[in-house]
């Protein structure tokens, strides 16, 4: 007896991400220079083992045989980010003409491919020149932004018909600014709530530059360690200050009042001015969103100093007390929770709470400890970590949720931050001592998938 499957609308888009600091290496060539990204990753003790973006996948040298991968996945798009240094090295001024010759080279090679070019103007990687003049925390450098967004767009726009102006503000603003566990590192709970802003605000002054764009946020599914009172403000609060702070100025063009009358005591908010929020709020022709976990808090325990784990610290201003607590739910190597139900949650309130917008699943997946065992990669978890999530998006779209598209992340192994080379989560792995690649299972398991639009019914 056969089942029948689970199918997808026709014109869904499967793809894969990445992101340039990532996976493309050439760190000082043809004109690069340094982002916040390479100065924190060769500052000491940033980055496990030390490891840097330098060489990273080569993909800069070796687009074209990742490209041929990416086809012979069956991939219908790339979601890949543009390296603001290797664009406009000073962020400032001219455009650099050998950074834009890859750009418009790997584009080609993708549409030749007959993949469709999804272009991130900006996945974490500030020139340092501009964070060196303030970075984030200061106005002029969405002002900067904006000139940047224009140029890319100048060069590109013709080719390509998506475009996301930022991944994941959060992690610019509360990671790099907040708890400083990502670039440039720095600590201050003000600065990072003016970066958060300065970041939104970027946005909408890029998209009256690139006309039809929109922007990724990582989304959570926020939920309470119990019914008591305390547990659920402290889930609204998380709510707060990872969900609605971004989602609220974009889509409604205000701020939640809970999450002002609870950063009181960090901002006044005086660095929103008149018009900010009529800017920020300019209609968007995608929302992407991102999605790996939910968080469960709890309120603080009396007595009990906060755990010290990098969610914690500044990275919730004005709310570092909440507790973060588990489950015991099967885990991926960065030790999230795996939480399918959440995907559909956050989906579906979006769709629920704010005004219509086209959706993508703009990245999900999950680093496991993959290994080379006789030139293959047998990666049963990764794989029934996407089916589970493709299966949410799938009861999703039965719900009316206008998702049109999903982007495994990652294509391949690369650079994960931080973390250095310690994380895989790629559909495709890479040797980096001699950038030898070599498709998991997961990643025929995922051209099967988009080869006939859908899942196997359970």
């Amino acid at each position: 007896m056969t089942t029948s499957p689970l199918a997808f609308p026709p014109d869904f888009l499967w793809g894969a991400a990445t992101a340039a600091y990532q996976i493309e290496g050439a760190a000082t060539e043809d004109g690069r220079t340094p982002s916040i990204w390479d100065t924190f990753s060769h500052t000491p003790g940033r980055t496990v083992g030390g490891d840097t973006g330098d060489v990273a996948c080569d993909h800069y040298h070796r687009f074209r045989d990742d490209v041929k991968l990416m086809a012979d996945i069956g991939l219908k798009s790339y979601r890949f980010s543009l390296s603001w240094p290797r664009i406009q090295p000073r962020g400032t001024g001219p455009a650099n003409r050998r950074g834009l010759d890859f750009y418009q080279a790997l584009v080609d090679e993708l549409l030749a491919n007959g993949i469709e070019p999804w272009v991130t103007l900006y996945h974490w990687d500030l020139p340092q020149e501009l964070e060196d003049a303030g970075g984030w925390p200061a106005r002029d450098t969405a002002r900067r932004f904006a000139d940047y967004a224009a140029l890319a767009h100048e060069a590109l726009g013709d080719r390509v018909r998506y475009w996301t102006t930022f991944n994941e503000p959060w992690c610019s603003a509360f990671l790099g600014y907040g708890s400083g566990v990502h670039a440039p590192g720095r600590s201050d709970p003000g600065d990072a709530v003016r970066a958060a802003h300065h970041l939104m605000l970027g946005h909408g002054l890029a998209l009256q530059a690139l006309g039809e764009a929109g922007i990724t946020l990582n989304l959570y599914a926020v939920s309470p360690a119990s019914p008591s009172e305390g547990d659920a403000d402290a889930a609204r609060r998380i709510d707060g200050l990872a969900n609605r702070i971004f989602l609220d100025p974009i889509l409604l063009g205000r701020y939640p009042d809970d999450v002002v009358a609870d950063l009181a005591g960090v901002t006044d908010m005086s660095h929103v001015r008149d018009g900010d929020l009529a800017t920020i709020s300019a209609p968007l022709s995608m929302l992407g969103i991102n999605y790996y976990s939910r968080h469960v808090v709890a309120a603080p325990e009396e007595g009990v100093e906060p755990e010290p784990y990098w969610r914690k610290q500044t990275s919730w201003p004005g709310s570092e007390d909440v507790r973060f607590v588990t489950r015991g739910l099967p885990v991926t190597e960065m030790n999230w929770e795996i939480d399918a139900p959440g995907l559909v949650e956050t989906l579906t309130r979006v769709h629920r709470e704010y005004p219509p917008v086209p959706l993508y699943v703009t990245e999900n997946g999950a680093a496991f400890a993959d290994e080379v065992v006789d030139g293959d990669v047998p990666d049963p978890r990764r794989v029934a970590y996407f089916d589970e999530h493709l299966r949410a998006c799938h009861e999703s779209i039965a719900a009316g949720v206008p998702l049109r598209g999903y982007f495994a992340w990652s294509l391949m192994d690369n650079f994960e931050w931080a973390w250095g080379y310690t994380k895989r989560f790629g559909l495709i792995h890479v040797d980096y001592a001699t950038q030898l690649r070599t498709m998991k299972t997961s990643a025929r398991w995922y051209a099967e998938v988009i080869r006939r639009n859908g899942l196997a019914a359970e």
